[in-house]
């Protein structure tokens, strides 16, 4: 019995995005990924492990090496839409939030639970980490190009921000692709 469960819900890779290495978090669009074990490859987020940050500073000290389940930050078109009208802007770029994919089709994006899988056709799967919770990070990257749009990022996007993964199994992935979405069979924790 398998403890994955497919769900009716499919997604399209409406948008691709590579981080290179270094200070911005501003991501470069692109037609296609290469996913590997560690990431996509001279990426910002790449690798197998990665020092600890704020977000387990309650579990690390800070800059303890750790599994990286952060390789990817993913995010629903349909929430960027949300966002962007929240900001009173017409549109809002995935770049600026250093987005590694853009999918559109699956409501509630940013909430489906830990664990998750979502696997294109060719076989490429990425398990869901958490929800990526909002930062400063991507409002820089917006104020440098909207003056005085920064500051609202980060309660526009609250419970919008998408969520971060990492590849359980590598493979390409290019714009156009479709992923579908599996969730953990097991009740939730009530406690």
């Amino acid at each position: 019995m398998p403890f994955l469960r497919e769900t009716e819900y499919s997604a399209e890779v409406v948008w691709l995005g590579y981080v290179p290495a270094g200070q911005s978090l501003r991501a470069k669009p692109v037609n296609a990924l290469d996913l590997n074990f560690d990431g996509v490859q001279g990426e910002r987020h790449q690798g197998l492990n990665r020092a600890s940050c704020v977000r387990v500073a309650n579990l690390y000290q800070k800059g303890t090496e750790i599994r990286n389940v952060r390789q990817l930050s993913v995010l629903s078109a349909e929430e960027l839409g949300d966002i962007a009208a929240e900001m009173e802007l017409a549109t809002l770029d995935p770049s600026y939030l250093g987005a590694s994919i853009v999918l559109k089709g699956i409501p509630d994006f940013s909430h489906i639970p830990p664990s998750s899988r979502l696997k294109a056709e060719s076989g490429l799967t990425i398990t869901v980490d958490m929800e990526n919770a909002p930062c400063v990070l991507p409002g820089r990257e917006i104020e440098a190009d909207h003056t005085g749009y920064g500051a609202v990022f980060k309660p526009a996007a609250k419970g919008r921000r998408g969520i971060t993964a990492w590849v359980e199994r590598p493979g390409a992935l290019k714009r156009g692709d479709k992923m579908q979405l599996f969730v953990p069979d097991q009740p939730l924790w009530n406690p």
